[in-house]
């Protein structure tokens, strides 16, 4: 990192970060770079083994460019990039997890991730337990000797808890544990992990970053202590993103602070116009006081991005239907964080089992995009309108 980038504000690093045009001719992007064999010029070269770039699978100018300015933007000492969040998740929990050690996994992490853990880990000989994401310090209770790693995803992907990073942080630095976080919803221009006390970061770059629902794509960047067992995990696995997802990537990124001012700014709006609706008992959104953790959002965060859910009141499967299949603007499915707008029922009691889902009416999880917010409402409009109709 330069001394003149660590001294900007992140929307200049933003353009700026991980460019070299006098590099690539003049060309302000970094090209696209395929390929898998790279050559070395003598003999005594490929034995040491030193030149910057020696197989495909493990870098490229253009993988280059994209980690540098992530670990740029997190305030970390190495980013890798991986083919999807997911993939960057598991990759952080194998760096540092192996028969007989513990997990403490936010009950509210995101599904797949939870899959993983529960499939996955616990045939390695890893033990799970899932914790309330509002436990903050109190997670020291759950703390023993062979608890290695601390997960924590602020807020909930689905039902928005905001942890108090920090104070888990602490405790499990305290007892000799690596504190992982999955810092997707806020990106790195809302929360810094670094600074409250994460050891590795992860984002799915498929969201936000991408910015436009055609990459997938993963990073994890890691603190200068934890990089090493990063690193070894990633390569051990054989991980390589396509060079076009990167590269989209990296064209994204340019562009993520002006989407992220317009997406944070119609998803209050649209969360403002919903809390008023007679069909929604409650709007989980973390800028909002009815949200889990809002104070801690206050305290922590410098800005919310478009995602958020809401909670109707109690009304048929058959209405919700009616309501969302109607639907012209707001797509449904399991993405978010691109230009459009979504929308996806959910229910997580079906899969908590630290905390308990009391919740007696339908919850919509929505993604905000870039379109007109008064025809969003609109379409919302017409679409409780069916709902009401049906119920």
């Amino acid at each position: 990192m330069s001394k003149r980038t660590r001294t900007q504000n992140p929307l200049t690093r933003l353009a700026h970060a991980g460019r070299e045009p006098a590099r690539f001719h003049g060309f302000v992007n970094t090209p696209i770079y395929r390929g898998s064999t790279v050559l070395f010029p003598t003999v005594a070269a490929l034995e040491s083994n030193t030149q910057d770039y020696t197989y495909g699978r493990l870098g490229t100018p253009t993988v280059t460019a994209l980690e540098d300015t992530i670990a740029e933007l997190e305030g970390g000492h190495r980013t890798l990039l991986t083919p999807s969040g997911l993939s960057a998740i598991v990759t952080s929990l194998l760096a540092f997890l192996g028969e007989g050690d513990e997990l403490l996994i936010v009950d509210s992490v995101y599904r797949p991730a939870r899959r993983f853990c529960d499939n996955v880990l616990r045939r390695l000989g890893v033990t799970v337990t899932y914790y309330d994401p509002l436990i903050g310090a109190g997670i020291e209770k759950l703390i023993t000797k062979k608890t290695r790693v601390v997960f924590t995803e602020s807020p909930g992907s689905q039902t928005f808890e905001v942890q108090d990073v920090p104070a888990i942080a602490e405790v499990a630095h305290r007892a000799g544990a690596i504190l992982i976080l999955d810092n997707t919803w806020a990106t790195p221009l809302f929360f810094k992990p670094f600074e409250h006390g994460a050891d590795v970061s992860i984002q799915a770059l498929t969201k936000y970053i991408g910015g436009h629902a055609d990459i997938m794509l993963g990073a994890l960047t890691a603190t200068k202590e934890a990089a090493a067992a990063v690193t070894k995990a990633h390569e051990d696995l054989g991980l390589c993103p396509g060079p076009e997802d990167v590269y989209l990537g990296l064209r994204g990124l340019r562009s993520l602070g002006a989407r992220l001012e317009r997406h944070q700014r119609s998803a209050l709006a649209m969360a403002e116009w919903l809390a008023t609706r007679p069909e929604v008992e409650r709007v989980l959104h973390p800028a909002f006081p009815t949200c889990p953790g809002h104070d801690v959002w206050k305290r922590d965060f410098t800005g919310a991005s478009g995602l958020f859910s809401i909670l109707l009141k109690p009304v048929s499967r058959e209405a919700v239907a009616a309501m969302v299949d109607g639907l012209d603007l707001f797509g449904m499915g399991y993405s978010w964080g691109g230009f459009e707008s979504l929308i996806l029922p959910f229910d997580p009691s079906e899969y908590r089992t630290a905390t308990h889902w009391t919740h007696k009416g339908p919850a919509l999880r929505l993604h905000i995009g870039l379109e007109d917010i008064d025809d969003l409402r609109a379409d919302l409009e017409a679409g409780f309108s069916r709902l009401k109709a049906a119920a």
